[in-house]
Parts: structure tokens; sequence; C-alpha cells
């Protein structure tokens, strides 16, 4: 037999040697675990709320960052929630219509563009998206193109090999806890009392200017509350489980909610209400401290790939906020576009003080029919308190305006409302012009898709109609009322509004 020659030995060696020290740091990795839960703004006691307690939301900021700062890209869930898993603007891949490529036409990411879990597992992690409590059940992803369910391995990351590193999302129901219904809702409320003890009392809350005090809103208000604090507990069980399976000192943990709180204007709108949204993460690499610069929530997607030692891909627009070499963002851009059956078109930039808001469809109000939104208890008492004539000017004007202004400014430092628009105020034209440039900007460089076609949303509505057929989940009335929606649009789109 020949001998083996001296240099190919070594250069074997070498590469046992060195795929052996890599499949020990991959072992070493630390896990990443996001929590998302749905429609809820920042209402944490580490974010400031006084009328409820989070312990352990605040336990977990506590001994990790908080992002007093963190903005979705979009207001509603489907879009977003594209958004962050592939670390891009929803606007750039096509997916800013929510619940869009449903029907007959789908919707395919650009060339090359991947999602974050491939990105994971692909680097040896296993991947998993669950429901809470763990039940072998997929958590929700609702993304709005087509993609490869292979992407996640199971529904619970126990099935791992040994030592292997996990990359897991845990969907929880948050704000939809309250339902939409006073009795629903007061089942919800009924539920939480042994769990909770007494429930939020109506007579602590505190709404925001921009609503009346009704008794359903102020019902819903505090119900809603009751649900932060079921997914405060929710954010201590998993938690538990972590170190109950000995994984909680090498897993990194974030905290989000996937959009703000649903209300007339949080949910599907580019208020604060509807843009600001928790942020906290702790784990091995995190440092403790509170930042206060501005971030936006596709951002997840490249530090959790920069905390794995994953290469963070060219394309992604998502920035890893935890580098040492991270350059804080002077602005964050936000996108509301169809919601259902309602079409709908503005784009908002923010920077410390300002935000600007652009109506593409400044013709149309502000509550716009939608189906979704006006079956629910606080939008009939907000529209039986208007017809009463019980808002003050400036509810009606922010609430029930029949048409809107093209463009909004607001100063957050002395409105952090947004309730006085400054866009026609000449002391403030300078930061006027300096975001609606800044706008135009992002527009143009992530390549924002627009207008819908009118196959595709003619694809979807057809979809969306179907579904109010399913078997033992009829719903005339609701199509019904849709399909009025939808004629209201076409009526719109015909008188050029």
């Amino acid at each position: 037999m020949m001998k083996t020659p001296l240099l190919l030995v070594v250069a074997i060696t070498a590469f046992l040697l060195g795929a052996f020290s890599t499949s020990q740091a991959a072992d070493e990795r630390p896990n990443i675990l996001w929590i998302i839960a749905d429609d809820m703004s920042a209402h944490f006691s580490c974010y400031g709320e006084k009328t409820i307690q989070t312990p352990h939301v605040d336990a977990l900021a506590e001994r990790g960052s908080l992002f007093s700062n963190a903005y979705v890209t979009a207001p509603v869930c489907s879009t977003n929630r594209s958004a962050f898993v592939t670390g891009m603007y929803q606007t750039s891949i096509g997916a800013h219509q929510h619940r869009s490529g449903r029907g007959e036409l789908k919707i395919q990411l650009p060339d090359g563009i991947r999602l974050v879990p491939e990105l994971f597992q692909e680097a040896g992690y296993y991947t998993a998206i669950a429901q809470w409590p763990l039940n072998g059940k997929l958590g929700k992803t609702d993304y709005n193109f087509e993609w490869d369910p292979a992407a996640y391995d199971s529904a619970d990351w126990a099935g791992r090999k040994k030592d292997q590193p996990f990359f897991a999302q845990i969907q929880i129901k948050g704000g939809k806890l309250r339902g939409a219904a006073r009795d629903t809702t007061e089942k919800f409320v009924e539920r939480m009392e042994p769990i909770h003890g007494p429930r939020t009392a109506m007579a602590d809350v505190v709404l925001p200017p921009y609503y009346p005090y009704t008794e359903d809103i102020i019902f819903d208000w505090a119900a809603y509350l009751d649900s932060v604090r079921e997914t405060d507990r929710v954010v201590g069980d998993i938690v538990q489980t972590l170190a109950d399976r000995g994984e909680l000192e090498n897993t990194v943990v974030l905290f989000m909610t996937d959009h703000g709180i649903s209300h007339a204007r949080g949910k599907q709108y580019c208020y604060d209400e509807g843009l600001h949204v928790p942020l906290v993460i702790a784990g091995p690499g995190v440092p403790t401290e509170t930042r206060h610069d501005l971030v936006e929530h596709i951002d997840i997607a490249a530090l959790s790939l920069g905390l794995a030692g994953i290469a963070i891909p060219d394309y992604m627009q998502a920035r890893d906020i935890l580098a040492d070499d991270y350059t804080a963002r002077d602005y964050v851009f936000a996108a509301r576009d169809r919601c259902d059956e309602t079409v709908e078109r503005i784009r908002s930039v923010r920077s410390d003080r300002f935000k600007y808001i652009r109506n593409y469809y400044p013709e149309r109000p502000h509550l716009s029919p939608n189906n979704y939104k006006d079956n629910k208890l606080i939008y009939q008492s907000l529209r039986a308190a208007h017809q009463a004539g019980e808002l003050t000017e400036q509810q009606e004007e922010v609430l029930f305006a029949p048409t809107r202004q093209p463009e909004e400014l607001y100063d957050l430092d002395a409105d952090p409302w947004e309730m006085t628009n400054l866009a026609g105020d000449p002391t403030y034209q300078q930061a006027l012009l300096t975001l609606r440039q800044r706008l135009d900007t992002w527009i143009e460089e992530t390549g924002d898709q627009g207008d819908e076609s009118e196959e595709m949303w003619a694809s979807d509505m057809a979809a969306y109609l179907k579904g109010f057929d399913r078997k033992g989940k009829a719903n005339p009335d609701g199509k019904a009322n849709v399909q009025r929606n939808i004629e209201q649009m076409k009526a719109w789109k015909k008188a050029g509004k």
C-alpha cells in the first residue's frame, strides 16, 4: 500500500480538528426565542404604565435591554409579520397589503430574499413556531407571500438533537384576548379574576384625550389592561419553562408585540398608538440598559442573526442594533395599505421629535368602513357618541372629519397624542420639508411597491368573501357588509377619491 503523503495527513487532520471545533462552537451558541403578542402597545409598568403591574416583563427588562422607542413598520399583523420574518420593509417585498396573496393570485418573495428561520436552519439551528401553552400545534405565521413550511422544524424546540441550539417563536394572543363584543369581553375578564384577582377598575382607566369616556370604551380599555396582565403572566410562565428545562442561561429572550392596541387610532394607523410597541431583550450577549434611540421592529431579524454568529445578508434592511459598530437611526418609517376590504395608502416617517404622515387618499375619512373594525364594541360606542354630539371639537376632527389633510405633521414633544396638525403652520415648514424629502428618499431607495393591482385586489376580495361561506361558520350578514364596503371602495376610486 502507498503511504499517505505527510502533507495530506496534516491537511486531513486540520480539517477534522476544524470541523470538531466548529461543532463544539455551534453547540455553545445561544438559543434565540421570540415571544410575540398580538394587538398590544407598550402598556407595561417598565414603560411607565401606572394602572397595572407587569412584574415578569419588568424582570426581563431589568436583566436585559429595554428599547423605549421601538416602532413597527406596519400597524397590522400580516404585513408587519411579513416584514420582521424577512428583515425587510413589507413595501419592498410586495407584502404590504393586509392578508394579500390569499386568492388565486399569489405573491412570491423577490429573488434571494429568505426567511429568518431558514437562515437559522442552514446554520445548524433547530427552528420552531409554537402556540402557548405548548401543545404541539404550530403558532401564527400570517405571512403575505408563498413560503415553505419546512422553514420550521416543529411546534416545540424540545424535539431537537442533544445540545443543538434553537431559534423559536411563541405566538400569544395579547390584546385579542379581550374580544370584540361586550359579552365576550366580560367572559374574558371573568376568567382572569381567579388568576389575577380583582379586574382592573374602570374608575382607574386613563384614556388618550382623543377618546371619549363612554362606558363601553372605558370597559374595553380596562379589559385590555387585564389582557396586558395576562400577557405578562404568560411571559413569566415561558421564562420559567426555559428555566425548568435548563435552557434559560443560554437563551436570548425577545419580547415584543406585532403592532399597537386595536383601537380607532391604533391598529391599522400610523399614529404612535398603532406603531409604538414594547421591545425587551435579555440573555447572553445582551447588555443591561435602557435605550432611547429609534429602532424598527425589522431589526429583530438582524440582531438575532448577529447574536447567533450568523452572517447578516447584505440585502437585509434590518440592522443589528446590538452590534458594537451600530449607528443609531435618525428616522423610522411605516406604511399602512389595504386592510381586508378597505383600500388605503398611508406612509409615515418619525424623528425623535417630529412625525410626518402622508395620506394618499385624503378625500376618504379616517374611519373608513371596515367590517372587522365596525363590529367592535369600541367603534360602535364611538359612532354613537358622534351621532349624539358628545365628542369635543378636537375629537370630532381627528376621528370623524369626512376628509383628511394630504399631509400631517406633529411636534411630539409638545403634542405626544398627535392631535394638532402643524403641516400648514409656517413656523414648522422646515421640519415639514425635511421629513417630506426624507420620506420621498425612503420610498425611492427601498422600492416601495405602492398600490395593489386591480387583478390582485379582485383575487383577494373573492377569497375574502368566500371565507364567509365556510361550513359551520357561515356569516351572511358579514359577507353582505363586506360586499357593500367593496362597492364603496369602487365608487370612491371611480370618483377620483
